[in-house]
């Protein structure tokens, strides 16, 4: 499907990935409906494109506004969620009901209207644990989180409803990602941490946990390439798997270099240790990460700096 010049929808279109998703949107000539309750999302992620975009300040808890916004729509890419493990450890019932049950809704609103494909972005939570690596799409699916229980929820729901009823439903797997807008998670903690204390970077965990980032222009190609060929399941990561001993030292090295790094700090329930992904699905619909790890942490540190002027 060539999505240029289409009617999208975008929930939690104003979050990191979905502002970045929208503003590609725009430049490729697409008309763009945003729907985010700024819960987690900002109105200056839209700034550049604010003009162009409709946006509505709406839940995707609430059926009826849903069914509004998507009534023209061809194209859903639905993002908004909870996006937080710890979150979701917390308050599972929100976590759950954004998740799962908006998920649902989002499902319910298109199969009513004339949506010809969605695209779902889901998690590397649904995986858990993993029993081994690197994960690919079959590996199974045991998530130790709410979070991750809930995504994988909405997944299922949403195969479901193609096999039922015809809806055109594919999923990513989101992998860690990064970069400029980025409210949160272990690259903008680091960065956070050593910006109020130069001298220590606290490190939750053993530093052995493994990740595999990837920088946000190469996740929003990702889910352009899935909207325009995908139609199964696909993992999106960066193809380089890093620790955080890895990442500690070399953003060390860039903000505080005589900062000491200090290990052993309890991370939250929920985390997983190692986060390895097969890409191969991915790749093989032309998938191909541009932005280095070195060159995309110091995007981010750069756009750190200058919102913390």
């Amino acid at each position: 499907m060539n999505i240029k010049g289409k009617n999208v929808l975008v929930t939690g279109g104003a979050g990191f990935i979905g502002s970045h998703l929208v503003d590609r949107l725009v430049a490729d000539g697409s008309e763009v409906v945003v729907i985010d309750n700024l819960q987690a999302g900002k109105m200056e992620n839209l700034e550049s494109v604010l003009d162009r975009i409709t946006f509505i300040k709406g839940d995707i808890r609430d059926v009826e506004l849903l069914k509004r916004a998507i009534a023209d729509v061809d194209v859903v890419f639905h993002i908004g969620a909870n996006a937080s493990v710890p979150d979701s450890v917390e308050n599972p019932r929100y976590d759950f009901e954004t998740n799962a049950l908006g998920t649902f809704n989002v499902l319910e609103a298109s199969t009513n209207s004339d949506v010809k494909k969605i695209v779902y972005a889901s998690s590397a939570a649904v995986y858990g644990e993993p029993e081994y690596t690197p994960i690919d799409e079959g590996h199974p699916l045991q998530p130790i989180s709410p979070y991750g229980a809930s995504k994988l929820a909405g997944e299922k729901m949403g195969f479901a409803f193609n096999e039922t009823y015809g809806l055109d439903f594919t999923a990513i797997r989101i992998f860690n990602t990064y970069g400029p807008r980025q409210p949160r998670y272990v690259m903008y903690d680091f960065i956070k941490k050593l910006r109020k204390n130069p001298k220590k970077l606290e490190v939750l965990g053993t530093g052995e946990q493994v990740r595999d980032c990837c920088y946000i222009s190469d996740m929003v190609d990702a889910f352009m390439l899935v909207a325009e060929k995908g139609d199964e399941i696909y993992n999106a990561a960066g193809g380089i798997p890093t620790s955080i001993k890895e990442l500690a030292e070399f953003m060390v090295s860039e903000i505080s270099p005589n900062a000491k790094i200090q290990y052993g700090v309890k991370s939250w329930k929920g985390d997983i240790n190692t986060l390895i992904a097969d890409i191969t699905k991915l790749r093989d619909l032309g998938f191909k990460p541009k932005v280095p790890l070195e060159e995309g942490v110091r995007n981010l540190i750069r756009w750190f700096e200058e919102i913390h002027e």
